[in-house]
């Protein structure tokens, strides 16, 4: 380098020219890891992303998914358990009324047909006898819990498919009320039946459950494998009910860490389902992940239907015959976009489910509630001789009388249902927060299930996951939501439509348990999805998540997570405080989703909120608590301030009241505050935000 260059630069030319570029990790001297020192933060992140899905991935063990398919996902139920026992005691695969034999070394599977028996005869033995097959083995599973550990068939006399022959030819054996596949037992405890939908991934399985559903519950694009979880919904045809699931798109040989455990949660629908539709693309050729798939579904023995999706016009049904070759019997073209072949498709599953025990007069009488509360009868004086009358006019008389049993009828109070005073039967609970903070974490630990998957990548929660808990009398159903990330974020259609379904459940859902990652702290991420509730009117609780790592400490006194000193409790709560002030109200844990640390005080907080929720305030006790006030003590402007005569509270969920002022102007922020804050004080309402709403006594009519 020159003299004259040299001078130009200054100290510039003295700097190493080794030195690494922003953006890009210069390899360690061992050729493992990176020095991330002198990289920018976004690369830095990405190469800690890379290592840790490197080092999961060494861990993770090689076993292909199909293998653990035929271990878990047996035939008629059996179970691992019931196959190991069979297979210590030499007893041929489970097949009921099959047996093999060995002939001149060759293998043969069930019995020879007679010489006495004709072709037609022997056809129809071996028909009934798959049905039976499939009957006994979801009698077996109904009777295990439906947890398909169900135990070894016990042989019958004469129920083989040799048995069955002899009584087809004697005719003892008939048809009675439909196919034999239906499982009356199954019905007797009341549930709905399950039917569940599989197939690889963008074949329409998403759009098919939100057409039979009638509502847009889980996310439809043109992206492949946008559906991950298990989502359930409701159907209704022909005045029958059943439950319905939708499953992520299964491809079985894949080893990857989010398809290995799609395939997992697809295998837990199929457990529990009593029938079976598979989908598949009309429009393109069978593929190995199809053929696969049918192999799983023929070999569980449960009612199995092909459905050939995209048939959108009448001359491609034609095609849907060329699928028969997966070896289903039922096979129907559909469009699930257009909605033609649904009804027959429909017409097919349900002949072959369970029929539900029927619970008219319950229903009939939740209607009737449901009608009173919304209408609201109107009390009337009524004569001794007109009460037939005022039942038929839907009038409560206010006369006392006594009704056939001598019993005095007392009318019921109204419940407005717009205002929150309905009696409700369960809590919904949206559990909201940033990306990888652990929501899918604690809603396994809340359930002690594993509902939703979970993984260290960012966003592998798309569509909102539920489950519903019954504790201590109480019935909470929580909401498992996508991450919430910033607008500018998002980028793929599917995490945008995430982050929209995200607001919607947090808008129809109770309470709220804002998750924040306690390594990180609180981000303005967080402060913005904390807003979201707050304005929703959403009863709000701070959930401080993967605590361990942060009081965790080694030998030295120091975390064992980064060598940090231990943090206290009061003042990581004291900086959550702070960056979150307008959360004041809202009760604040620390837990460890993964290690199930504290996680038993959620249920007693949501509870606590649930109820503070709905808490109602006389008038005569808010007047009396005005007349206490001390208003001057509000820093609010001379032109902002506001005479109150009285108040009183309107609704609750969230709790409102009605100021009755002088002006008609709207509440300073700090007048606003520091009303809601006295009444905290006197009456509570904790986790609950406190809306006002301003009625001028003397306001002019406009018009």
């Amino acid at each position: 380098m020159a003299r004259d260059e040299k001078k130009r630069l200054g100290k510039k030319h003295r700097q190493a020219s080794t030195r690494p570029k922003k953006g890009k990790a210069p390899r360690a001297a061992g050729g493992r890891g990176a020095v991330t020192g002198a990289v920018a933060p976004k690369a830095r992140k990405k190469i800690a992303t890379k290592k840790a899905e490197a080092e999961r991935k060494a861990k993770t063990p090689r076993r292909s998914p199909e293998f653990e398919a035929k271990r878990t996902i047996a035939p008629d139920g059996i179970g691992a358990a019931g196959l190991a026992e069979r297979k210590e005691q030499q007893v041929p695969p489970l097949r009921y009324g099959m047996t093999t034999k060995k002939t001149g070394g060759r293998i043969s599977k069930g019995p020879q047909k007679p010489a006495d028996m004709d072709e037609a005869q022997w056809r129809e033995a071996e028909r009934i006898g798959e049905e039976l097959s499939v009957q006994m083995g979801r009698q077996d599973r109904g009777r295990a819990g439906r947890d398909g550990a169900g135990g070894v068939i016990p042989e019958r006399g004469g129920a083989g498919r040799d048995g069955i022959g002899e009584a087809v030819r004697r005719g003892d054996l008939k048809r009675e009320g439909g196919p034999l596949g239906v499982d009356p037992e199954l019905a007797e405890d009341g549930t709905l039946p399950l039917v569940a939908i599989c197939g690889r991934p963008n074949v329409g399985k998403s759009t098919l459950f939100n057409r039979l559903t009638g509502s847009r519950r889980s996310i439809v694009g043109d992206e492949p494998g946008i559906t991950r979880d298990r989502i359930y919904g409701e159907v209704e045809w022909s005045g029958r009910d059943v439950r319905i699931v939708d499953t992520g798109g299964v491809v079985p040989d894949d080893e990857a860490l989010i398809p290995s455990e799609i395939f997992r949660q697809a295998q837990v629908a199929l457990d529990e389902a009593d029938a079976i539709v598979m989908v598949v693309d009309g429009r393109t050729e069978l593929a190995s992940p199809d053929l696969e798939l049918a192999r799983l579904l023929l070999r569980g023995g449960k009612p199995c239907f092909l459905a050939v999706n995209k048939m959108d016009t009448p001359e491609m049904g034609g095609q849907a015959e060329n699928f028969r070759r997966l070896g289903f019997r039922n096979v129907m073209a559909i469009s699930a976009e257009h909605g033609s072949g649904i009804g027959d498709l429909l017409d097919e599953v349900f002949a072959v489910l369970p029929a539900a025990v029927e619970v008219l007069p319950e229903r009939m009488e939740g209607i009737e509630e449901e009608m009173e509360e919304d209408e609201g009868p109107v009390d009337l004086p009524v004569r001794e001789g007109d009460v037939q009358g005022s039942v038929r006019s839907g009038l409560r008389p206010t006369a006392e009388r006594t009704n056939a049993n001598d019993k005095p009828e007392v009318a019921r109070p109204r419940k407005l249902r717009t205002h929150g005073e309905f009696d409700q039967k369960e809590t919904k609970i949206a559990i909201i927060g940033r990306p990888n903070v652990g929501k899918s974490t604690l809603l396994n630990a809340l359930t002690g299930t594993d509902r939703a998957i979970v993984s260290p990548i960012a966003g592998t929660t798309r569509d909102a996951v539920d489950e519903v808990v019954e504790r201590g009398g109480h019935s909470f159903r929580f909401v498992d939501t996508a991450g919430i990330r910033r607008k500018g974020k998002t980028k793929l259609m599917a995490e945008k439509l995430s982050v929209i379904m995200a607001r919607k459940h947090l808008e129809a859902a109770d309470v709220s348990l804002l998750i924040i990652d306690a390594v990180e702290g609180v981000t303005a991420n967080d402060a913005n999805i904390g807003g979201y509730a707050h304005e929703s009117g959403r009863s709000v609780i701070i959930v401080v998540n993967k605590w361990d790592l942060m009081t965790t400490a080694g030998p030295d006194g120091l975390r064992i997570f980064d060598g940090k000193p231990v943090v206290d409790a009061k003042v990581y709560e004291e900086q959550v405080r702070h960056a979150l002030k307008y959360l004041d109200y809202a009760p604040l844990l620390f837990i460890s989703a993964s290690e199930g640390i504290n996680v038993e005080q959620v249920f007693k907080k949501v509870e606590l909120v649930s109820r503070e929720r709905r808490k109602r305030v006389s008038t005569g006790q808010m007047n009396r608590f005005l007349e206490r006030v001390d208003f001057q003590r509000a820093s609010v402007p001379m032109n902002k301030r506001v005479k109150i005569y009285y108040m009183t509270q309107a609704a609750v969920a969230p709790p409102t009241f009605v100021l009755f002022t002088d002006k008609d102007v709207k509440l300073h922020f700090s007048f606003e505050r520091f009303l809601g804050n006295q009444i905290r004080e006197a009456f509570g309402f904790i986790g609950s935000p406190i809306w006002f709403k301003i009625k001028a006594r003397n306001k002019k009519k406009t018009a």
